[in-house]
């Protein structure tokens, strides 16, 4: 039996409950599975969490980002052979059921590459991942504007976050799906290639959505429904904030400076 589905979980020195929380979700399925969790923490103390023959550890202490970290299980994925690839959050949780619902989907539609399901907080609030190809503004909006100014551009970033559409229904060909659960079929991934390692963190997962919208359709489906706890730490620190400017130039000067739109 070939395994139906790999994925990989970055870690760096997170809460344990929550990992766990991720880990069994992923795991409760009948379906063959193999996870990958590749630890860039300075110390293995994550390693205690491995309790599953379905899971291998991976201690990556070097820290080369996260698209980067994700190349690791990406090739793993591709040796193995998995029908699908999932790139998992450590802060994601889901119901039984949600991974065979999706695969059943992915299984139909053929020409689907890339898939993101609904995605919630813990109380069930929607978050609203599904975004067009971004602009610059658009991120410095987003991640810097004074709150007090933001209800200016509120219209421009409704439609930036597809809040014009209908979060209820099906929707195609999204250039943007966030990396907090990436369901990718793997043989359209090998053909599009790894996340670009130059972007340590933020915008790789535009990017590779971007390159899936090449070759594939790539689709918000929300009959599925995930939990993700999800911590703007770019509103936070200006660490974050400054990695969110140094991906950006990396992406825009791969993708162009001026907006197009699938």
């Amino acid at each position: 039996m070939n395994t139906k589905i790999t994925s990989c979980i970055v870690l760096y020195k997170n809460d344990i409950t929550m990992v766990r929380e991720a880990i069994d979700s992923f795991l409760n399925t009948e379906l063959k599975v193999k996870l990958y969790l590749v630890d860039n923490s300075p110390t293995n103390e994550l390693k205690k969490i491995v309790i599953d023959s379905r899971i291998e550890y991976i201690h990556n202490p070097a820290n080369p980002g996260f698209g980067a970290s994700h190349n690791v299980a990406i090739k793993k994925a591709f040796e193995l052979g998995s029908d699908y690839h999932l790139v998992l959050n450590p802060d994601i949780y889901f119901k039984k059921g949600t991974l065979e619902q999706i695969c059943n989907f992915m299984d139909t539609n053929v020409n689907v590459g890339h898939l993101m399901p609904k995605v919630t907080y813990p109380n069930g609030e929607l978050q609203y991942l599904c975004k067009t190809n971004p602009t610059f503004f658009d991120l410095f909006v987003r991640g810097f504007m004074p709150s007090f100014l933001k209800g200016t551009f509120k219209k421009r970033m409704d439609s930036y976050e597809y809040k014009n559409q209908d979060y209820n229904k099906n929707i195609y060909d999204i250039p943007y799906l966030s990396g907090c659960f990436m369901f990718l079929r793997t043989a359209t991934l090998k053909d599009i290639g790894f996340f670009d390692d130059k972007i340590f963190m933020y915008l790789e997962d535009a990017d590779l959505t971007r390159r899936f919208l090449k070759i594939s359709r790539t689709a918000y489906y929300p009959d599925a429904q995930v939990f993700h706890h999800f911590a703007k730490m770019t509103h936070k620190k200006l660490k974050f904030k400054w990695i969110t400017i140094e991906s950006a130039f990396i992406y825009f000067n791969k993708w162009g400076w001026l907006k197009s739109i699938y």
